[in-house]
């Protein structure tokens, strides 16, 4: 029994560990990427999402200009705003990366569209996203396609 007990918490210490093994981290120039991930469709007929952490540790602002992706045939960053609490989630034509700064997309915030999608996102598998940055430049991550009910990043959405 103490053998089963053992291994059993030895187990627990080492899950974390590999939750974080799937979320990947890019680092280009000042900015750090991390956390990328979208639920899975049911089909190609509705929008995807795309959300990820990014952290700009240098001493100067950056902005994202936008996404591209392979599996959507329209990648769009938007915002969701609530006005007299309704929703709506306009495009938005770029996002500030403030100097010393992490910016999510995430569930309620700026996020990016996936529409037209060319293929199904099935749960446990991956696709490229390239962010592009007004400074930095293209950068290119790994997307974790996560259950359709899931509300973060397996590993959490902080790098």
């Amino acid at each position: 029994m103490l053998k089963s007990l053992l291994a059993g918490m030895g187990l627990a210490v080492m899950l974390p560990a590999v939750a974080l093994a799937d979320c990947a981290e890019v680092s280009q120039g000042q900015l750090l990427i991390s956390a990328a991930w979208s639920r899975a469709t049911i089909g190609t007929a509705r929008p995807a999402v795309f959300y990820v952490t990014i952290r700009n540790n240098g001493s100067t602002d950056d902005r994202l200009t936008g996404i591209e992706t392979p599996v959507a045939g329209m990648p769009m960053l938007h915002e969701t705003v609530m006005t007299d609490g309704v929703a709506s989630m306009p495009h938005a034509s770029d996002i500030s990366i403030p100097a010393g700064q992490t910016v999510s997309l995430a569930p309620g915030g700026y996020h990016g569209m996936l529409m037209d999608l060319e293929e199904e996102l099935k749960d446990g598998e991956s696709f490229p996203v390239t962010l592009k940055f007004e400074n930095a430049g293209p950068v290119s991550v790994e997307t974790a396609v996560l259950p359709l009910r899931a509300r973060e990043a397996a590993c959490g959405d902080a790098p």
